[in-house]
């Protein structure tokens, strides 16, 4: 493929995954007792349950999912895109993302529960510190779980083992 190719065919890429940020998509689901068996979820879009349990930790009958599980592995899914999207924007070859995420319920003084997040991301592919730490500090400005958590919950991230600050 010639080089002018080459180029062309990556505008188009980078046009069309900006066509697909232009974009919203809206996903559902139902937390109902009313009809369902105790302790269910259902996606709206599908037949897809979920068994929802509390931890035994915090006096539920555990064995099954809980939220938090499924926040820690939507941030993660959500985060991973984002570095992908950093990964573009800075014309780094991420490669092999993973993510080890961790949502922790801590009890208030108020006598509520407040969510922590750990984000603990492995760049493999990138050897220089400062760059897969400016893809991960740019993703946690571009996700969409990160905006919508920002001042609100506490998000602790990491990047190929080294803490963010």
């Amino acid at each position: 493929m010639s080089p002018v190719s080459q180029r062309e065919g990556r505008r188009a890429t980078r046009a069309g995954t900006l066509q697909a940020w232009r974009r919203s998509s809206t996903r559902h689901g139902r937390r109902s007792a009313a009809g369902a068996p105790p302790g269910t979820g259902a996606q709206t879009t599908d037949s897809s349950t979920i068994q929802l349990r509390a931890p035994a930790e915090l006096g539920g009958e555990g064995g099954g999912t809980n939220p938090e599980q499924l926040f820690a592995v939507g941030f993660a899914a959500c985060f991973e895109g984002a570095i992908g999207v950093m990964g573009r924007r800075e014309r780094a070859e991420v490669g092999d993302v993973s993510i080890d995420s961790s949502v922790t319920l801590t009890p208030t003084e108020e006598r509520s529960m407040r969510l922590g997040v750990e984000l603990d991301v492995s760049l493999p592919q990138v050897a220089e510190d400062e760059l897969a730490e400016k893809i991960v500090r740019g993703a946690h400005q571009v996700c969409p779980y990160s905006n919508a958590t920002r001042g609100n919950v506490d998000v602790r991230l990491r990047v190929n083992g080294r803490p963010l600050d």
